[in-house]
């Protein structure tokens, strides 16, 4: 009951309101009509959260976006690995999806790649819900980690107007470097000064740590810096070469693609996409080969010991120290 003119209105709606080439296969639509059958409005959702209506029986056209009534809940998880952090969460019975919060908050201090049977962790979190379905991770509100037998804490504290992660001492989680280029893989191949090349079957040094991982899986810079070089080499494949300062640079090799607006001079930020792990040149599968310079010269990625960005502040050390205590406790009180 909708004219051709008025699908044509919906089509010129300004894309913040309602974009019909983003309807996707699944979303749930309504068509609400008046008592002489005239098609009064149309509903669809376009997530979990939010949706658009739009009045039809008008000679102008209306839309406007809504948003469902969200509830959040605060929840505590603490577990053990026996696999893997994904799969430990999900026999906690939590929403698995606090595995990859965790990993980005102890990014800096935790190799998650070489996580160990028996490393424990607890977390006091906000998890969102809409229609008693999960909308996601709202907030943490505190996290320990225990790994290779070190404790690491994670309170969460507002210094400057910007919400950021501290260890006990006051010093932020955030640091110069993340110790991995991605979020979920394994390390397949070491950092070794001789070692059997898979495909040359000579003996050759391999400066860099070879990362297990999908085609497409998003490769982040581990650091701010400069984009010094990109290409392709019949050993490298496609590659990535950046210069976060006068001392410190690093590569990222085997490639399938660069990422978005990645060049060279382009400035990249800690955490930006700037390939996708393929296996192009001299590789036998898909991985990243991820490599580390310091003044020049290789050195072992897993071995870098990155400076933390700015601590907690004199004029905040003591709200910090109420917030640590409050948060240690409520971590410390359960199991």
């Amino acid at each position: 009951g909708v004219g051709m003119g008025k699908i044509h209105e919906i089509s010129l709606l300004p894309d913040t309101l309602f974009n019909v080439r983003k309807i996707k296969p699944g979303n749930q639509y309504a068509i609400f009509i008046d008592n002489d059958g005239t098609t009064a409005y149309f509903a669809y959702e376009k997530d979990l959260v939010s949706y658009v209506i739009i009045q039809l029986n008008s000679d102008t056209l209306y839309a406007w976006n809504g948003k469902k009534s969200c509830c959040n809940k605060l929840k505590k998880v603490s577990g053990m690995i026996e696999t893997s952090l994904w799969e430990s969460m999900k026999d906690s019975n939590a929403n698995p999806i606090l595995a990859i919060e965790l990993s980005e908050i102890f990014a800096w201090s935790i190799d998650f790649f070489g996580l160990q049977r028996g490393d424990q962790y607890k977390l006091i979190y906000e998890e969102s819900f809409i229609d008693s379905i999960s909308a996601g991770i709202s907030k943490i509100h505190g996290a320990w980690f225990k790994h290779n037998g070190m404790e690491f804490w994670a309170i969460p504290f507002i210094q400057d107007g910007k919400r950021s992660y501290f260890d006990e001492a006051g010093n932020s989680l955030r640091k110069a470097f993340l110790k991995a280029p991605l979020r979920y893989s394994r390390i397949s191949s070491g950092f070794s000064h001789s070692r059997l090349h898979p495909i040359l079957k000579i003996s050759r040094p391999h400066h860099g740590i070879d990362y297990a991982a999908p085609v497409g899986t998003p490769v982040l810079t581990v650091g701010d810096g400069f984009v010094n070089e990109t290409g392709y080499s019949k050993g490298a494949g496609y590659y990535v070469k950046i210069k976060h300062n006068s001392v410190y640079a690093t590569s990222y090799l085997h490639l399938s693609r660069f990422g978005k607006g990645v060049k060279k001079g382009a400035y990249v930020k800690q955490g930006d996409i700037i390939g996708y792990v393929g296996s192009t040149g001299l590789s036998t599968g898909p991985h990243l080969d991820f490599r580390f310079y310091k003044n020049g010269s290789a050195v072992n990625p897993l071995k870098v010991e990155a400076p933390p960005v700015e601590p907690i502040s004199e004029k905040n050390s003591t709200l910090f120290n109420i917030m640590r205590e409050i948060t240690m406790r409520s971590l410390e009180a359960f199991q």
